[in-house]
């Protein structure tokens, strides 16, 4: 491989994005490739400190227009200090979402217009895209089903209304008919095994 691949996990909260990322990284170590994990917002220590601020329930009057501009502020900081280095040095970066989610959460969620959100975006990533987006997509009563499991409390942004993450489901789902030649969708109900063994096998093709 003689350039680095930008691998993206997408799908609403519980959809068990995250388990994949860390097959797909251990997939990675097991053929000695070298690469990255990383998320959003977050990946490093700026942006870290901006996913506590939009996250946090201490925070729950913030406005909408706060939160993408937090999020892409967060996003500009990432790819410029983290990604973009990582992609010049010939890694393979795997990232818990990106833009996709701003399309979704924000665009179809929080209603914001898309061509909008798209030119931000573009300020922010300096026209970074996704080599390759993997889309685990399930019903909002098992994602909820599946949050409640874990006993954790709900941030500020899985406090929204089932209704709310309806629209974020149907964004992704939009997305992924939109851009069918990036974004893989993979219904996230099927075994993790099952999951793990089509995202190694895209991610094999993708980098061989």
């Amino acid at each position: 491989m003689t350039q680095g691949a930008f691998i993206t996990f997408e799908g609403i909260d519980g959809c068990g994005k995250s388990t994949q990322l860390a097959k797909a990284a251990d997939y990675l170590a097991s053929r000695g490739i070298e690469y990255m994990v990383t998320r959003e917002p977050g990946g490093t220590a700026i942006s870290e400190k901006i996913r506590d601020i939009i996250l946090s329930n201490k925070n729950s009057e913030m406005k909408n227009s706060c939160e993408l501009l937090l999020y892409l502020a967060a996003r500009a900081q990432h790819v410029s200090e983290k990604i973009l280095p990582a992609l010049e040095e010939g890694k393979v970066v795997l990232c818990d979402r990106f833009h996709d989610a701003t399309l979704a959460y924000q665009g179809f969620g929080r209603g914001y217009p898309l061509d909008t959100l798209n030119n931000l975006n573009a300020f922010a990533v300096s026209g970074l895209e996704p080599t390759q987006t993997f889309l685990f997509d399930i019903t909002v009563d098992i994602a909820f089903d599946r949050l409640q499991k874990t006993g954790s409390t709900a941030d500020r942004l899985e406090s929204n209304s089932r209704a709310f993450f309806q629209k974020v489901r149907e964004g992704y789902l939009s997305l992924a008919s939109s851009h069918s030649s990036r974004i893989t969708l993979l219904p996230a109900e099927k075994s993790i095994e099952e999951l793990a063994q089509k995202v190694q096998e895209d991610i094999s093709d993708l980098i061989n």
